[in-house]
């Protein structure tokens, strides 16, 4: 039994990992939030860390669709460890995210980043769906929310000066 729960608790550990990390990373994303100038659509603050919580558990539910999926002889090797390190990738660029926009206030920059992990989350999709149909579409929430931060994100630079 074990062995079959393992990859999962694994990838939603590291995914949930990851989140803590920027969380970390960031300072105090909390104040820093009240303190901007909010555009319209905004959600309180205490939205956030609970919609990026289901987010990484999807992640690493995904993530761990594939892993297994590998590991199994379901999908070649080569093409898992190419979705997975895209995986890792864009996990990394979120990570790296919110220190630009709140820890350094590089608003702009951080639209431009968060551009860039819109892509690496779309190829990840694309190659996860490849292996597994359910693992591409758990990321379409994360997908849906990245773009509605771009436009907080950019409608925030944009009020904020």
């Amino acid at each position: 039994m074990w062995n079959r729960v393992k990859p999962y608790v694994i990838s939603v550990l590291a995914a949930l990992a990851a989140g803590g990390l920027s969380a970390l990373l960031s300072g105090n994303i909390g104040k820093e939030y009240g303190e901007l100038i909010k555009p319209p659509l905004s959600p309180p603050g205490w939205v956030f860390p609970v919609v990026w919580t289901i987010l990484y558990v999807l992640m690493g539910i995904a993530a761990a669709l594939v892993w297994v999926a590998g590991r199994d002889g379901a999908a070649p090797e080569e093409q898992v460890r190419k979705a997975l390190r895209v995986y890792v990738a864009q996990l990394v660029v979120n990570i790296i995210w919110p220190v630009l926009f709140f820890r350094l206030e590089l608003r702009l920059l951080s639209f431009f980043w968060l551009l860039l992990l819109v892509v690496l989350v779309l190829v990840t999709r694309r190659r996860f769906r490849a292996i597994s149909q359910p693992a591409g579409d758990m990321l379409i929430p994360y997908i849906l929310w990245l773009l509605f931060a771009g436009y907080l994100n950019l409608a925030t630079y944009i009020l904020n000066g």
